[in-house]
């Protein structure tokens, strides 16, 4: 009993009544961290409190939610772990501070944007099982007195279900977000991909796609391989009065000149040989609707003369016949070469190029927009997570770390088959950064290398099993999968550059569990 009657009985009931107040709202992450800062105000009675999250991106600090006299000036603040929160989390432990101006840890940034004079503050960890996710701090305690180690002993309290109930509340919003992913998807039918992004830059990009869908014409889009240009054609037509219409796809980089002609006019019988029956062409399918042409540098320049034609129009006749069929259709085309250059060079029409860039959406890659890798992961976790019926709740700290730090050369498309291949060869709950089986880094990314083998030694340490035979076996598997994917899983190739006998490559493939992705 000497411990509860230290910390005070009156307390320790109002301790309790405010913990399952925050533990039962799940609805709204921010909901629920000003509860926590409105219950640690009430417990310790101070000025000021503050709720700060760990970016894992940079390693950084941000006010989620700050309440007090400078409250509003406060949010959104973002503060290096050159600070008292940046020790706290580093040391994943508690700390008071009365005297906060002579403390060689003290960051004076937030103090000099918002002129609110910090006197002593307690910061301490929240914390999800072993890991810091945020940082509560209070500060100045009212009537000038110090912080003492009886509100220091119910804030660590405080602060462990605190962190738990954060952890409910973000569960909750990711699910609540999936169901409306999925809802999203289930509307638009199985024709249609699902639109995720957050960043600002796309968010842009979407605008001006709700005002271009209003027109009828034409549109290019360009950008890398792998950025979903598809995924904003659709998003055009979607958006457009032509959505009940149909919406046609084709790849003038999938067939040979010849076949690439039927299938976008069609033929009629005895066009050429094997042309048993007539066959309607993708313009004739996508009547009243839109026409998406897929990598449209790489058709030929004698069928480009013939598109013109139809964009200007409306008008073209079927491979093999003189009648005139009209079509009212929208095309959006997309590429990722440079048609200005092809122009120059002329293996590109200036005229169809000029009709086709009258809306240009130019779409960056995903090494630009960083803030969408990660609703992108989840997305994809869950689709591929549920397809093999393995339960992944998410990534693990340096995982989460290894998407951010690789450049993302294939974009979207190499991210959605990285998780792919995670979940196949993870083993859950959450997917860990050798899961991914990022190719080795160029020269120019060593650095970020690095820092995801140091993330890898952080999550290590996190772990329960910190032995030294654990901590090799992981790194052991890690240099072999990549020096065998480098080698395209050549046994012999691989043990002659690990300088080592091959039956010996064979065997650590299978002590630990190293399989060739099928």
């Amino acid at each position: 009993m000497g411990e509860v009657t230290s910390i005070g009985i009156e307390r320790l009931k109002a301790l309790v009544e405010l913990t399952t107040s925050v533990n039962s709202n799940y609805t709204d992450s921010n909901a629920l961290l000003v509860s926590i800062l409105k219950s640690v105000m009430c417990l310790v009675q101070c000025e000021s409190s503050s709720v700060l999250l760990v970016n894992n991106q940079d390693d950084s600090l941000k006010f989620m939610v700050a309440l007090g006299p400078k409250g509003a000036e406060a949010k959104n603040i973002t503060v290096s772990k050159n600070s008292i929160a940046g020790w706290v989390v580093n040391h994943n432990q508690a700390v008071i501070v009365n005297d906060v101006r002579h403390d060689r840890r003290f960051n004076s940034l937030v103090q000099e944007r918002t002129n609110y004079i910090t006197r002593n503050m307690i910061a301490f960890p929240m914390h999800v099982g072993n890991e810091c996710v945020g940082v509560i701090e209070v500060l100045n305690k009212t009537d000038f007195r110090d912080f003492d180690e009886e509100d220091l002993a119910i804030l660590e309290l405080f602060g462990n279900q605190a962190g738990v109930a954060y952890q409910n509340a973000h569960l909750y919003s990711k699910t609540k977000d999936n169901i409306v992913v999925l809802q999203d998807a289930v509307s638009q039918g199985k024709d249609y991909h699902t639109f995720v992004g957050k960043s600002p830059i796309i968010l842009d990009i979407l605008k001006v796609v709700e005002e271009v869908a209003r027109t009828s014409s034409s549109v290019l889009i360009i950008g890398e391989s792998g950025v979903g240009k598809e995924l904003f054609a659709e998003q055009l037509h979607l958006k457009s009065d032509r959505r009940n219409k149909p919406f046609v796809r084709v790849s003038c980089a999938a067939l040979s000149p010849t076949l690439l002609e039927s299938e976008l006019f069609g033929h009629v019988k005895g066009a050429y040989t094997n042309a048993n029956s007539s066959r309607m062409g993708r313009f004739e399918m996508a009547d009243g609707g839109t026409l998406f042409l897929d990598e449209i540098g790489e058709m030929p320049l004698d069928l480009q003369a013939k598109l013109l034609r139809v964009i200007q129009e409306k008008k073209f006749e079927r491979v093999g016949s003189s009648e005139t069929i009209s079509v009212d259709v929208r095309i959006i085309a997309a590429t990722n070469r440079n048609l200005e250059e092809m122009v120059k060079n002329k293996t590109f029409r200036d005229d169809l190029y000029y009709r086709l860039n009258v809306l240009p959406l130019n779409i960056p890659p995903l090494r630009r927009r960083k803030d969408d890798i990660e609703p992108l992961a989840n997305f994809f976790l869950q689709k591929y997570s549920s397809e093999m019926k393995k339960n992944f709740h998410g990534f693990s700290s340096a995982a989460s770390k290894a998407l951010y730090t690789y450049s993302w050369p294939g974009n979207v498309r190499e991210l959605e088959n990285s998780i792919e291949r995670a979940c196949i060869l993870g083993q859950g709950p959450l997917i860990q950064m050798m899961d991914l089986r990022l190719p080795l880094p160029d020269s120019e990314d060593r650095d970020s290398y690095g820092d995801m083998v140091h993330s890898t030694v952080e999550e290590l340490i996190g772990g329960e099993d910190r032995t030294l035979k654990t901590a090799l076996s992981v790194f052991k598997k890690q240099y072999l999968t990549r020096i065998l994917e480098q080698t395209g899983w050549n046994q012999t190739r691989t043990a002659q550059i690990l300088d080592v006998q091959r039956t010996y490559v064979s065997r650590l493939m299978s002590e630990l569990d190293v399989k060739k992705p099928k």
